[in-house]
This record gives C-alpha cells, structure tokens and sequence, in this order.
C-alpha cells in the first residue's frame, strides 16, 4: 500500500502588485493570513508542528529562522507560505485536498492584499544575505547538516515536496529507490520547469530553480529510523525521522513548484510506477548538478533529456500495468509530446505583456 502527501510553496505579489519576498515582506505580513485559516484536529501528530512552533497548520510561513544563543527561534524572514497536505493512501486525495487548501490560502491572502503567484526562484534577487549577519551560535548551528549549510538557497526558491512511501519496504530497498529517483532526476524535473527570469530579466533557460539549487541540495530525501542506517553524502540523501509519520518516507525534492496540480498528480505517479519499476538501473547517491544545469536549460528541446524522460514514463506505464493511477501519466505524456513546460507559457506571457508580474498575475487562473 502506498501514502502520499504534498508540499507545495506559494509565492505572492503585495497590493501594489510588486514581488513579495523578504526585502519588501515581514513576519506578521503573512501571520495574518495563517492566523485567519483552520486548524485540523485530525492531521497530528502525522504532521510535524517543529519546535518553533510555526507549523501549527496545513499553512505556515516558509522562511529563514533566526537564533540567539539556542533552539529557540527569535525571528523568522519569511520568502511565501508553505501548503502541506495530510498524508494520503491515494494520489487524487493529496491533490484534491492540495486544491482545496490552496483555494482558501487565496481567498484569504487576496483579503490582506497578497496575491498567490506562481514561480520557482525569485525574479529579482540572485542571492540572500542575512541581515544582521549570522552570529557564532548560528554559524555553529549552520554546520549540523549539508542542507542547514545551505539554508540560505531555499529563501529564493519555491517548490515542491512530493512525497510517497510504501508499505513494507525495507530500508535497504528505501534508500536503493532514494538512489535511483537521484539518478533519474534530471529527467523528471523538466515536465515542472517554471522559472524563467533572473535578476529582473527573462533567463536563457526554463529553471533558474534547477540551475542553482540541485547539487548543492538533494533530489530526493530518504527517511530512516535508525542513525546507523545513514549514508553520509553532501547534500544529504538520508534523514533521521522526527516523528513516526515520517519513518520509510521518500520526499522528491527536485521539481519546481506547478499551479496545475494535474502536473502534481502525474508526478506522483511517476513516482509510484518508477518505484515499482524493476527495469531501470541507475543509480546515485548524490545527483548530477552538471546534467542539472543543463535540463534546466534546455529542457526537452534536448533531444537526450526527450528520450530519456519518455523512457521513465514508459517504465512507469509499465510497472503500473492495471493501477488506475496510470491515467495521471496523460498531463505528462501531453506535457512531453510537445516538448512544452510550465516556463513556456510564462515565457509566452512575459513577451506578450512585457512584464514579470503581468506574466505572473495570470498565473493560478
């Protein structure tokens, strides 16, 4: 039996219909739109809350955590607000509840003026300084993991954490599928390409998000319950579990975020049928930024990352067979004939409007 769950990041123009990032938003910005939305009773303790105390919810602020002298988090600058689903045993219910939160994040934010927007890496800025800079207990702090090293890559991008486990995989099995979802990672992304602009401009490539982030963040996350079961890698392929919910979890980390969640579902299938896949052989503990970069740039207008990206559809199809959740393959297969990503049609509404946020204003329509 599989689970299924999603994180997707949202990022927003302001009611002066500007970007909405940590140069031009606070903390409280936000809170008022999470403070406004549900609590669900029912989703703990399979959701973490953290010790912060900020993910009390389905929503909560996606941001850089600030210290003093100890665990305990004095500030957050924010970047966007987070969804996560509760965990699912079928596809069509992550999705679906993914919509339904999603609806009220928007008829709540637009209250306080914020529109949600769809990108991948911010359209503005090339890089994140924490102001003031990082005192001696945060830079100690930095040092605990690879993906607290590079913390600060995530305040410009927004994506995507798509998650599935399957019951009654061992974790030697856990940990070869971690490998193989690394390896073939350049191929899946690009049916989520959206983020086209850098510094203000329209960027020579489809993933700004890709080209800067995989490689020095992971593909794929492999939850273990034991330390002993941990492969040392930079970035990280393994994770010490936090709470039993997350114990045998797979979280794809790779994809940029999509406003179609029809593209969310095809991926989980994807997923799903390349874990049940025993034809594909690759493997990698850590993924391949160089082939990263260069999917981010091209897409499936390359001819390799084309036939490669068909080869893992056809692979899953397979190892699918007579699983319904075949037919979710259909927005990817449509997505590959035409060698289109999302990108493209942010690139096509950037040319026609001549400006990011009037690209960005259609988006999520």
């Amino acid at each position: 039996m599989f689970q299924f769950g999603i994180e997707h990041e949202v990022a927003f123009l302001n009611s002066e219909g500007r970007f909405a990032d940590f140069t031009s938003t606070v903390f409280t910005d936000f809170s008022q739109i999470v403070n406004e939305l549900p609590i669900f009773n029912q989703d703990y303790p399979s959701l973490r809350v953290g010790d912060a105390g900020i993910k009390q919810k389905r929503w909560y602020i996606e941001g850089f955590e600030r210290f003093a002298d100890s665990e305990k988090v004095i500030e957050c600058v924010p970047k966007g607000i987070e969804i996560r689903t509760s965990i699912h045993s079928s596809i069509d219910g992550a999705v679906q509840e993914l919509a339904d939160n999603f609806n009220l994040l928007q008829s709540t934010a637009l209250k306080y003026g914020f529109k949600p927007v769809l990108i991948s890496f911010n359209p503005y800025r090339a890089e994140f300084i924490p102001q003031p800079p990082l005192n001696p207990y945060e830079l100690q702090r930095r040092q605990a993991s690879p993906e607290k090293q590079t913390a600060n890559i995530p305040m410009l991008t927004y994506g995507p954490d798509l998650n599935i486990s399957m019951q009654g995989m061992t974790t030697e099995k856990l940990i070869d599928i971690g490998q193989k979802l690394t390896y073939y990672s350049p191929y899946i992304v690009p049916f989520s390409f959206s983020s086209p602009f850098y510094q203000g401009q329209l960027w020579q490539g489809l993933s700004v998000r890709t080209f800067f982030r995989t490689g020095k963040r992971p593909a794929a996350m492999v939850f273990v319950e034991k330390r002993e079961d941990l492969i040392s890698s930079f970035p990280s392929l393994t994770k010490i579990a936090r709470l039993p919910a997350e114990v045998g979890r797979i979280e794809f980390k790779a994809c940029d975020s999509c406003d179609n969640f029809g593209i969310y579902a095809g991926l989980l299938a994807l997923l799903k049928g390349l874990i049940l896949d025993t034809s594909l052989s690759g493997r990698a503990i850590t993924p391949d930024a160089k082939l990263h970069q260069f999917s981010a740039k091209y897409g499936f207008d390359d001819d390799n990352i084309y036939n490669q990206a068909r080869k893992l559809l056809d692979a899953a199809t397979e190892a699918l067979d007579n699983d319904g959740d075949v037919k979710l393959l259909t927005e990817l297969q449509v997505l590959l004939e035409k060698r289109q990503t999302p990108a493209h049609t942010l690139i096509y509404r950037f040319q026609q409007l001549g400006s990011i946020e009037g690209a960005l204003g259609q988006t999520y329509s």
